[in-house]
């Protein structure tokens, strides 16, 4: 291909045309009456400029997907009108999955049903003004089961009950496709976030979650709402006492301190760190923050305990035991903070446990994180909802750590894919070096086949791969993973026995290298998924072995066939022993299996008594192993004496 050629289809990228557009120069060529070698490379070239602009486009929708996130988080921080927040989310939902309608429906506790909040893209009244009962239509269930639901076609969908008022609406609407998902606070399904199409539309996974990231958002939203507003009801309730008002204007003040402290950290990019010494500061007392698994990510569950922490204020040391307190021990006081952050999950709230309090949040029913306060005196409501507020800054937090570590894995996973199938892009070395792989060390491809959950299986990949500086992608049920190493059998045999153990079910990894640089890694990759396929081939699921660790069948297999290797692992020692001893060991060997085992057709073709012919196995037997004769063994022997004959 010509350099003007190629200018023509980066022209056609740099002002982001459309794919039709990209047919138009090889129109022309051909036209022009090129050749066909010159519309060949033409034809090329715009493959692979259809290529990059479908990765620019995919680029650009999860910037979009993330820059929506965090465009959110950044409405909840400034938060002041909770209609225009959830006219904002509705609005991004339907923008980012491409829908011709959004809308969002709220629990009305009083009557028992459901209600149309907020809609974008709606041109019917009747659907605007449209209740469900809990149950009833799409909508209905999502309430009902707190699950997400998704049809490509409602009318024709049985899966929940149609109602005739509902069915009308949604018919008058003109809506096909309907994707829904709970807002869930806390345990409670508060609403339904949805996006729908005019036309018969499956919805991916992707976007269900996405959808979903922007119900918890809203959910945020309208608790955030909730907690103004009942900080507004208390400051006019006590504004009838001036002692009062005066109390409770410094708890206020001190929560929106706290609260503005907290978003600065959120916009400078802080970390949960901060967020805890913000709180301990503002509220005293000492505080852990947990994992969605108890884990401690700030403090020690230790300092929670009674008599320890900051002292008593007179300078004496620790502080002592108050009345009525006992000390517990970690194990009990982890177990406390675990059914007290249970419960303000459930409630959406902070749960006291003696001088504890305890907020929690989770997200899709999911543990995220839990803050443990050990509270010093009297603590106000408003306290409480700095420690809930906290919470949920802290949950944000982790959510975009995650985010951006899903992110990373993509990268590392498209760069895999892009050294496998397509090792002729430029630049790939310098990708490796931006994620921390470097390219030029020895490494070892292992393609892993497993029947346990993807997700699961993806996760451990990345992390396994990030923490040994290498590559992992998945490719549905199968795993490939690009690891610094030199030593294919045992990797792929420690990635087996690991991954099995992670999900609880067999994990079978075929490997190859050492590879240097990127050009070898897709021929690395085909010989990794043979192995894997002679492993189940060979009844042998749950194991990893490399090309030279499953005998003649790995010589069948291998690229490399390396004859050598295989002729020193199955006849050596007996090639060795005649070298040095000037015997026919190999010759009788030959002669035995062409007998079919008979010691006296051997003894015969070879000219030696039948005595010998024993005395020459016996000492086969001590140099290759009493099972040499089993049909396994046999078999590789023989390949091997073939082989060795062959070779002159």
């Amino acid at each position: 291909m010509d350099d003007m050629s190629a200018r023509v289809f980066l022209d056609l990228l740099a002002r982001e045309a459309s794919a039709v557009e990209f047919e138009g120069p090889v129109l022309a060529a051909r036209t022009a009456g090129a050749s066909p070698r010159a519309l060949a490379e033409l034809e090329e070239a715009k493959l692979t400029a259809l290529k990059v602009r479908e990765l620019l486009r995919r680029r650009a929708r999860r910037e979009a997907e993330l820059s929506a996130l965090f465009d959110t988080a950044g409405d909840l921080a400034g938060l002041r009108d909770l209609d225009a927040v959830l006219e904002a989310i509705v609005r991004r939902a339907r923008q980012l999955l491409g829908t011709d309608a959004a809308y969002m429906t709220m629990h009305d506790p009083v009557r028992g049903d459901t209600w149309m909040r907020v809609t974008d893209g709606s041109v019917s009244a009747k659907f605007r003004a449209l209740r469900l009962a809990m149950g009833a239509g799409l909508g209905g269930l999502v309430a009902q089961t707190a699950t997400p639901y998704a049809t490509a076609d409602y009318f024709a969908d049985e899966r929940f009950r149609h109602m005739t008022d509902i069915d009308d609406a949604v018919k008058e609407e003109g809506l096909v496709a309907i994707l829904g998902v709970p807002l869930k606070l806390g345990g409670r399904v508060i609403g339904v976030l949805f996006a729908a199409n005019r036309s018969v539309r499956p919805f991916t996974q992707d976007e269900v979650v996405l959808l979903g990231s922007l119900a918890a958002h809203a959910a945020v939203a309208i608790d955030n709402a909730r907690l103004l507003q009942e900080t507004r009801n208390a400051l006019e309730e006590l504004s009838e006492a001036n002692r009062q008002v005066n109390a409770h204007s410094e708890a206020v003040e001190r929560a929106a301190l706290a609260h503005d402290r907290m978003t600065g950290l959120v916009l400078r990019g802080g970390g949960v760190e901060d967020v805890a010494a913000v709180v301990t500061e503002v509220l005293g007392g000492s505080l852990v923050v947990l994992d969605g698994g108890g884990r401690p990510i700030t403090g020690d569950v230790g300092d929670l305990e009674p008599g320890t922490g900051p002292d008593d204020g007179d300078g004496t040391g620790p502080r002592r035991h108050r009345p009525g307190e006992g000390a517990r021990g970690p194990a009990a006081t982890a177990a406390m903070i675990a059914d007290a952050a249970q419960a303000s999950r459930a409630l959406g709230r902070t749960v006291r446990k003696d001088n504890l309090l305890v907020a929690s949040v989770d997200v899709g029913a999911e543990p995220l994180c839990t803050l443990a306060l050990r509270a010093e005196g009297q603590v106000a409501d408003t306290d409480q909802r700095i420690l809930e507020r906290a919470a949920l800054v802290t949950a944000l937090l982790l959510l975009f750590r995650r985010t951006v570590a899903e992110a990373e894995g993509r990268v590392r996973g498209e760069l895999l894919d892009d050294l496998i199938f397509h090792p002729e892009l430029d630049g790939l070395a310098d990708r490796a070096r931006r994620v921390g792989v470097d390219l030029d060390r020895d490494h070892v491809v292992i393609v892993v086949r497993h029947e346990g959950r993807r997700e699961r299986a993806a996760f451990w990949a990345s992390s396994r791969a990030t923490l040994e500086h290498g590559l992992a992608t998945q490719r549905g049920d199968e795993l490939v993973l690009l690891l610094p190493g030199d030593r294919p059998g045992p990797l792929a045999k420690r990635i087996a026995a690991e991954l099995s153990a992670s999900l609880g079910h067999p994990a079978t990894a075929g490997a190859c290298g050492p590879v240097r640089g990127h050009a070898g890694v897709a021929a690395a990759h085909r010989e990794a998924r043979r192995c894997a396929d002679a492993l189940l081939a060979l009844d042998r699921a749950g194991e990893g072995a490399g090309a030279a660790d499953l005998g003649f069948v790995g010589l069948l297999i291998g690229d490399g066939r390396d004859i050598g290797s295989f002729l020193g692992t199955a006849l050596g020692p007996v090639v060795d022993y005649d070298a040095r001893r000037g015997t026919a060991l190999v010759r009788t060997l030959t002669a035995y299996f062409s007998a079919g085992g008979s010691l006296s057709r051997t003894a015969d073709a070879l000219h030696i008594h039948v005595n010998t012919v024993t005395q020459r196995l016996d000492r086969i037997s001590q140099l290759l192993g009493a099972d040499w004769q089993e049909p396994e063994r046999a078999l590789e022997i023989q390949l091997a004496l073939r082989l060795h004959r062959l070779r002159g």
